[in-house]
């Protein structure tokens, strides 16, 4: 099992949506890394995938507790900055994690102006479901490109 740098005390709840996270930064990392290792072999598509994510974990942050200029879901991103943007995203979910309530109805528009309300739970779950689907959608097209996709598979990273 990976080492848990964060150690923090929460609810089994809370404490499970902390593995979750920390599942999902560490692939994140990884992404990070194979992107720059291999800047010739990764796509545009890949590229646009991966800032996706990133994006997208942004906005959600954000709209559970807003800290920052929200970026827009489908902004690029320059590869030396993926790996920062993706541990400020992990440390604000963490942040979430441990000040507010997982129940808690949060009520924000999308991308497109609409109106909704979920609980922060059905958010950070949201999270890391959008990113297990995006990274998916990588892994495919790494294998396109010539480069060995990473096992990303949850039962994987907790063996």
């Amino acid at each position: 099992m990976h080492r848990q740098k964060y150690a923090l005390k929460f609810s089994p709840m809370k404490s499970f949506f902390k593995e979750l996270l920390e599942y999902n930064h560490h692939f994140n990392q990884k992404l990070g890394d194979i992107f720059s290792a291999h800047p010739n072999k990764t796509s545009e598509k890949a590229i646009q995938l991966y800032s996706h994510i990133l994006n997208a974990h942004q906005i959600w942050n954000n709209r559970i507790d807003p800290k920052q200029q929200a970026f827009t879901v489908w902004e690029i991103h320059p590869i030396q900055s993926s790996k920062h943007i993706d541990k400020m995203n992990f440390e604000h979910s963490l942040l979430i994690l441990d000040s507010l309530d997982l129940n808690e109805i949060i009520r924000y528009t999308n991308s497109k102006g609409q109106p909704f309300r979920n609980s922060i739970r059905d958010m950070l779950f949201h999270v890391i479901n959008h990113s297990t689907y995006h990274r998916g959608q990588i892994a495919s097209d790494f294998r396109l490109s010539g480069l060995e996709p990473l096992i990303t598979d949850y039962i994987f990273y907790k063996r």
